[in-house]
């Protein structure tokens, strides 16, 4: 396997964690580096997946969304043509 060096700064206490952790492990610094970033990229692609999973269910979703809206429409013109009416009547009934 051929291999490239990357080098990164960073702060003493943070180099000071990544040493004591990769000791507790059993590993070194530039494993825990190296299996970090791996997964580090794996959670991305994942979230990337569940993204566009996403959109998919929405867009198939937009159409019954928007019948939904055009009933809702629909139901309160007919209640305003109902209260027209009845405002109508009761403003021209004698009292």
């Amino acid at each position: 396997m051929q291999t490239e060096r990357v080098t990164f700064l960073t702060t003493p206490e943070q180099k000071a964690k990544l040493d004591a952790y990769a000791a507790r492990h059993g590993r070194s610094v530039g494993n825990v580096l190296r299996e970090a970033s791996i997964r580090y990229m794996v959670e991305e692609q994942t979230e990337d997946s569940e993204l566009t999973a996403l959109i998919q269910e929405l867009e198939a979703a937009l159409p019954q969304m928007q019948a939904a809206f055009e009933s809702i429409e629909q139901s309160i013109a007919g209640s305003r043509a109902a209260l027209h009416e009845a405002s109508a009547y009761f403003s021209n009934k004698p009292q």
